[in-house]
C-alpha cells in the first residue's frame, strides 16, 4: 500500500506527497524509489513511477526535472525522462500533466490556484530555498494567470529542525541574506545549530503573498519506515538512498 499524504489546503486538486512504502525496489532503495539518478534498477524505478501516477492521477503524463538545487522554474511540457531539463520547480495549466518533485530531506512544495487552473511544484533544499525557488514558482504561476492571494501551498515531508544540524557558516549565509533569518535556527552543540527548513520555506511563501500555507510536519530523517533520507543514509554509511516524490496536477 502506497503512503500518500494529502494537504487540506490543496482541497480537491489531485496531489500527494508519497512516502517509500508500496514500491518494488529492494536494498538501499527499498520501496517506492522514483529516482532516475539513483543506482537502482531502471525497471524498478519505472514501475515505481507508474505506481505513483496511478496513486494520484491515473492516465496523466508525469513530468519531472533534472534537479540541481537552484531557483530555476520551468513551464512543464511532456518532455521525455531522458530529456528533462535542469531546474527545481515546475508550473502548469495543462490538465494532462502531473508535476513531480523528488526529495530525500529537502522540502517538497505543492501549490495550486484552482480558480485559475494553475498548479506548481518546487524542490526547496536549503540552497534553492535561500535562492528563492518558491518565489520563482509563485511568479511563474502568476504569469499563467494565478493570483497570489488565491494560491494555496503545502510543504510535505522534509528533514525537521530536530534532525537538521548545521554549522556557524551555514547560519551566516542565511543571516547575510536577511538578519531576521536567525529565527529559523535554535542552539545546538558548540559551534552548531538546528535549522528549521520547513518554517523557512513557509515564511518565504507567506512573504510572497500566498494566501494559505500548510505544513505537514513530517520528518524524513527520523522515520526510516516511511521516508527516504539522504542525511540518514550518509550518517549510517549506506551506499545509496532512494527518492520519494510529491505530485500535483489539475482536475480533468
Amino acid at each position: 500500500m502506497i503512503d500518500r499524504f494529502a494537504a487540506a489546503a490543496l482541497g480537491a486538486v489531485p496531489h500527494g506527497f508519497l512516502g517509500r512504502r508500496g514500491g518494488v525496489s529492494t536494498g538501499a532503495h527499498g520501496g517506492l524509489n522514483v529516482g532516475l539518478g539513483s543506482g537502482d534498477d531502471a525497471a524498478a524505478v519505472a514501475e515505481n513511477r507508474r505506481r505513483a501516477i496511478e496513486a494520484v492521477k491515473p492516465g496523466a503524463t508525469l513530468v519531472t526535472l533534472y534537479q540541481i538545487h537552484s531557483a530555476v522554474c520551468r513551464i512543464a511540457e511532456p518532455w521525455p525522462d531522458a530529456g528533462r531539463p535542469e531546474g527545481d520547480a515546475l508550473v502548469s495549466d495543462r490538465p494532462d500533466l502531473l508535476l513531480g518533485i523528488l526529495t530525500a530531506d529537502c522540502a517538497p512544495v505543492l501549490l495550486a490556484d484552482p480558480e485559475a487552473g494553475v498548479v506548481g511544484a518546487a524542490h526547496a533544499g536549503w540552497k534553492g530555498a535561500l535562492a528563492g525557488v518558491t518565489d520563482a514558482t509563485v511568479a511563474a504561476m502568476a504569469r499563467l494567470g494565478a493570483r497570489r492571494e488565491r494560491i494555496a501551498a503545502a510543504i510535505g515531508p522534509a528533514i525537521a529542525r530536530a534532525s537538521y544540524e548545521v554549522d556557524d557558516g551555514f547560519v551566516r549565509r542565511f543571516e547575510a541574506a536577511d538578519p531576521a533569518n536567525e529565527r529559523f535556527f535554535s542552539a545546538g552543540r558548540p559551534g552548531h545549530h538546528q535549522f528549521d527548513l520547513e518554517a523557512y520555506a513557509a515564511a518565504r511563501l507567506a512573504a510572497a503573498g500566498i494566501g494559505r500555507v500548510e505544513t505537514l510536519g513530517l520528518d524524513t530523517y527520523a522515520d526510516p519506515a516511511r521516508f527516504f533520507s539522504y542525511r540518514r543514509a550518509t550518517h549510517r554509511g549506506e551506499p545509496d538512498y532512494g527518492r520519494q516524490i510529491a505530485l500535483i496536477g489539475l482536475p480533468g
